[in-house]
């Protein structure tokens, strides 16, 4: 649980079309001591550059623009933390996770889900913060991560990795003869308990593949140990 005087300072976005849902999200956060922005279509979340606050609720189905065009848009400047909150089915839930989201809530949602959930994010990315201040570059092949912060380059060119993605890559490399179960990697980045559902890190992981490949096409940087998990993929010897 942060502190009053270390939330007080932390900055939220709520993107949300419907004015009752939006409030009651603004009523749950501000009451948790968070700072509350509210818009109420993707072009008035668009102008208020989501990039620049702490992390972004955000719902889909937004006029003006949606919220997968809002993912896609903040990812390619920034890794601030996305949670959506949609009625929309599994289906779009691992096509969100797919485009950058971190987290996905489903309406109805539950008020302490929320708050809970909001909390862990930020939590997970402050403490990953605190904790690699001043740690050396982590690299793998053309690989370079960066944990003080939190920047990512393949051979010179910048990768542009949510928080969740950023996570599990840095925990990969700083452990690199280590195998990771879905369930090790769950509990370790989401600081959650892990309930059996693989869907989630599958997505994570597919990502971060489909984002290093596009970069280096050559190189493989994460191996999956059938039955087991994953792990940091050996290189090549030149």
């Amino acid at each position: 649980m942060f502190g009053k005087e270390y939330i007080m300072a932390i900055r939220i976005l709520i993107a949300e079309d419907d004015p009752d849902i939006n409030r009651l999200l603004g009523r749950i956060l501000t009451r948790a001591g968070y700072e509350v922005t509210a818009a109420f279509s993707g072009s008035e979340a668009r102008l208020l550059k989501p990039e620049t606050f702490d992390l972004v609720l955000l719902d889909l189905m937004l006029p003006g623009a949606t919220g997968e065009k809002l993912i896609e848009e903040t990812r390619k400047v920034s890794t601030v933390p996305i949670i959506v909150i949609s009625a929309k089915g599994q289906e779009d839930k691992l096509n969100v996770l797919k485009s950058g989201a971190d987290d996905f809530i489903s309406k109805p949602f539950d008020v302490e889900e929320v708050e809970v959930r909001v909390q862990s994010l930020l939590r997970r990315s402050r403490d990953f913060s605190a904790a690699t201040a001043g740690e050396k570059k982590l690299t793998l092949g053309k690989l370079v991560l960066d944990p003080e912060s939190r920047e990512a380059e393949v051979d010179g060119k910048p990768l542009i990795l949510t928080a969740r993605e950023f996570d599990i890559l840095a925990l990969l490399l700083r452990h690199p003869n280590k195998v990771f179960t879905r369930q090790n990697l769950f509990e370790i980045v989401w600081g959650e308990d892990y309930l059996g559902d693989d869907n989630t890190m599958n997505v994570h992981v597919s990502n971060l593949r489909s984002k290093l490949q596009k970069l280096d096409p050559e190189g493989e940087y994460i191996a999956t140990v059938w039955g087991v998990g994953f792990k940091a993929a050996k290189q090549r010897q030149v």
